[in-house]
């Protein structure tokens, strides 16, 4: 399985990005970075610079062909660049057009608003998202993760990474299945 993990250039969350990663690799997926630049992106630890990681694959329209599922790692900067990228905001709403299953955490479902696919589902984030989401039709939960299998694809959803352990072990099932 080809998993996607798409981050801005600089602000992604260290811990969202890693985590997920080693999950996928651990389950014998091939995960890969796709970013709006070639090079490397810059992690953060809060608002501590972290770690930089190699850029697989630069977005084009595309992308979303190339992948089985979409990993968005979360990061206050992260999403809210990319959420004002075309080509990022058009490669997430691919998923769910193509019924991809899509994993998001922490601030990463301003994306998902962004790309108008929360619209009649249920998910969690980061509780300062709340009102976005309920704003773009979805409904907001204060769960450590929750699965939306609302067509066409399913949604897994966390809330920080203090709830990394629940969001791997729940997107390793559901794009396992």
């Amino acid at each position: 399985m080809r998993v996607a993990f798409l981050a801005a250039p600089e602000g992604v969350e260290e811990t969202e990005l890693t985590e997920p990663w080693k999950a996928v690799l651990g389950a014998g997926w091939n995960p890969q970075l796709v970013s709006t630049e070639p090079g490397r992106i810059q992690a953060f630890d809060h608002l501590d610079k972290a770690g930089t990681h190699p850029v697989d694959r630069v977005l084009s329209s595309r992308t979303v062909e190339s992948f089985d599922a979409l990993v968005l790692p979360g990061g206050v900067a992260n999403p809210d660049a990319l959420r004002m990228n075309p080509l990022a905001v058009d490669f997430a709403r691919g998923f769910f057009e193509a019924g991809r299953p899509v994993a998001s955490i922490c601030h990463a479902a301003w994306l998902l608003v962004e790309a108008d696919v929360v619209r009649g589902r249920t998910l969690t984030s980061w509780p300062s998202l709340a009102t976005d989401i309920r704003n773009a039709g979805g409904t907001w939960v204060d769960e450590a993760v929750h699965v939306c299998h609302a067509e066409p694809a399913t949604l897994v959803t966390s809330r920080k990474p203090g709830d990394l352990d629940d969001f791997c072990a729940a997107l390793l099932k559901e794009f396992g299945g």
